[in-house]
């Protein structure tokens, strides 16, 4: 996906193209990188999350509001709407980044669309802003599970697979990053009978788990 294209995938096209630059410049490829944006992108994302949310759920509480919202925002609900960008294609990464593959890692990705909506809000502002997020988060709202957010996703995955006579996942940590006090793990989780990989990742491998669980359960779920 060219960079025209991925200005027509998120419904802006940017006045000031420095600033799309910018966002999918990582720090490893040197400055300006994304890092500022992407802190304004988070606070622009959670303001229009939670607005959304505020409107179509009348009837739900401050602490059901917030677990939908979390779901919504995390970092591998982000890295499936990059990956559905091609976000990946279009980052500037250091060399040492490309060679271990940071155009596909979560983080990265999660953090370079976060940066995305930033450079959104300062190019056209927060009403530009509120209509890419609206755009990338529609088919997710309409099929918010309202009920299972009290589950956390392995259990939400092993439920379903239950119910369905399925065996249970396994997990299996595949790679650990950093250092001993900032590492970072990413896990697969594998469900053999339907031949089904997902990849988690986070700061611990309990984390990591629970997101490779989450990327399987909406996989199956469609």
């Amino acid at each position: 996906m060219k960079v025209e294209a991925l200005q027509v995938a998120l419904g802006h096209r940017f006045g000031d193209a420095r600033l799309l630059q910018q966002a999918l410049t990582h720090r490893s490829h040197g400055s300006p990188h994304n890092e500022r944006l992407e802190f304004l992108g988070d606070g622009v994302l959670n303001c229009v999350v939670a607005a959304e949310l505020y409107s179509q759920f009348g009837n739900l509480n401050e602490g059901e509001l917030s677990r939908l919202r979390a779901n919504l925002v995390r970092e591998q609900r982000l890295y499936q709407l990059a990956t559905g960008l091609e976000l990946g294609d279009h980052l500037r990464l250091g060399e040492g980044e490309l060679k271990s593959g940071g155009y596909r890692r979560p983080s990265i990705l999660a953090d370079a669309l976060e940066a995305l909506i930033g450079a959104v809000f300062v190019d056209g502002g927060f009403e530009a802003a509120r209509e890419v997020v609206r755009r990338l988060y529609r088919p997710h709202l309409e099929t918010l599970d309202v009920k299972g957010a009290d589950k956390d996703p392995k259990t939400q995955l092993q439920e379903w697979l239950q119910s369905r006579k399925y065996s249970l996942p396994q997990y299996s940590v595949i790679a650990t990053r950093g250092a001993a006090h900032d590492q970072r793990f990413e896990v697969e989780c594998f469900i053999r009978e339907l031949d089904l990989r997902t990849i988690g990742g986070g700061t611990s491998r309990r984390i990591a788990e629970q997101e490779a669980a989450r990327a399987a359960y909406d996989r199956l779920r469609g």
